[in-house]
């Protein structure tokens, strides 16, 4: 019985490794995409490759003109990013 429980632990503990680092990367994804599309300049080397700068217009964060929808996404993907301690 205990190894039963012990091995299902170990089972959901690596899923959950899994769903973390798979979210991790596609919350970073979806969070850049919305300031992407907004006109954001990326400054990372990591954001540049996956999206670019062509065609941006806003050097700040704040000055990217979001609508509160996707003010709300975006602070959505950022506390799931900091409960789940992804790398920025």
């Amino acid at each position: 019985m205990r190894f039963l429980i012990a091995a299902s632990v170990l089972a959901l503990s690596a899923g959950a490794f899994e769903a973390r680092a798979g979210g991790c990367e596609d919350a970073w994804y979806q969070r850049n995409s919305i300031y992407k599309q907004a006109g954001y300049c990326f400054r990372t080397p990591r954001a540049i490759r996956a999206f670019g700068n062509a065609g941006c217009s806003y050097d700040a964060v704040e000055d990217v003109p979001l609508s509160a929808r996707q003010r709300a996404e975006v602070a959505q993907l950022r506390a799931y990013e900091q409960s789940y301690g992804c790398p920025q």
